[in-house]
């Protein structure tokens, strides 16, 4: 089991890659987390010698496709800084991303705190706190050279694979009468049109976001109201190249957009 001082110098370590845009095989046998609970005491590191402040809350692999892509069986939480944050119709800069892949998603807004407590919370509890709904990109990333060999533990430690993150607007439709499963946003990349599905994303956008109220409050952290969650995939993660337009249409729920350089 990792101490306190493991803990942090993995989480230096794991920092310092990301600053250097360099990779590693894996952390070192002694600083190695062997559970969820370690890589999540790890990526908390991340955070306090972030160059920025908590912006939200990510979560790997809420799809199938994504579970295959980092060879995981389950969803994974991760922490969106506000350094990583580009705006809606800017360009991400593609050095250093060897995963070279973004990612269409539903995303939401806290409107209140959600604190930790003893029984999990329900889906409609969770949407009750919700200010906002928007249509994001996620251009995620792993420090490890082999990300599909990390495992959970050292995905989790390594932020659960964010790296840059892309806001749309809020939307002005009334998304919470609306059927997020049957979604299907369209997303054109190269001149190819691609069509996501709500139900691609745990089943439903907005168990994820329960999902992940519950996996923080299992943690003992609170959702704060502000804080964006972006749910994961809804489509297949899509190759991405220096010069590539990814543009995300929602429909009614509205677009989003990013470039790269």
């Amino acid at each position: 089991m990792l101490d306190r001082d493991q803990i942090a110098a993995a989480s230096r370590v794991l920092v310092q890659h990301w600053r250097d845009g360099t990779k590693l095989d894996a952390l070192e046998p002694r600083l190695r987390p062997q559970s969820r609970t370690e890589g999540y005491a790890i990526q908390a590191g991340l955070e306090t010698l972030s160059r920025g402040t908590l912006f939200g809350w990510k979560i790997a692999a809420t799809s199938v496709s994504g579970q295959k892509h980092i060879n995981v069986t389950g969803p994974l939480a991760g922490r969106i800084m506000s350094d990583t944050v580009i705006a809606d119709g800017g360009t991400a800069s593609m050095k250093g991303n060897e995963m070279r892949v973004g990612e269409p998603e539903f995303a939401f807004r806290m409107g209140r705190d959600l604190t930790p407590r003893a029984t999990p919370y329900s889906v409609d509890e969770v949407l009750a706190a919700v200010d906002t709904f928007h249509p994001a990109i996620e251009i995620p990333d792993s420090r490890f050279a082999d990300f599909a060999g990390a495992g959970e533990a050292q995905l989790i430690a390594d932020n659960a694979c964010a790296h840059l993150f892309v806001l749309g607007a809020a939307t002005t439709a009334n998304w919470r009468a609306m059927d997020l499963v049957e979604e299907r946003p369209q997303i054109t990349l190269r001149g190819e049109r691609c069509v996501g599905h709500g139900k691609n994303v745990l089943g439903d956008p907005r168990a994820a976001l329960a999902w992940l109220a519950n996996e923080l409050r299992g943690l003992g952290l609170t959702l704060r109201a502000g804080e964006v969650v972006t749910t994961g995939t809804c489509h297949p993660p899509l190759p991405i190249e220096t010069g590539d337009h990814f543009a995300a249409d929602f429909g009614v729920l509205g677009k989003v957009s990013v470039g790269f350089a």
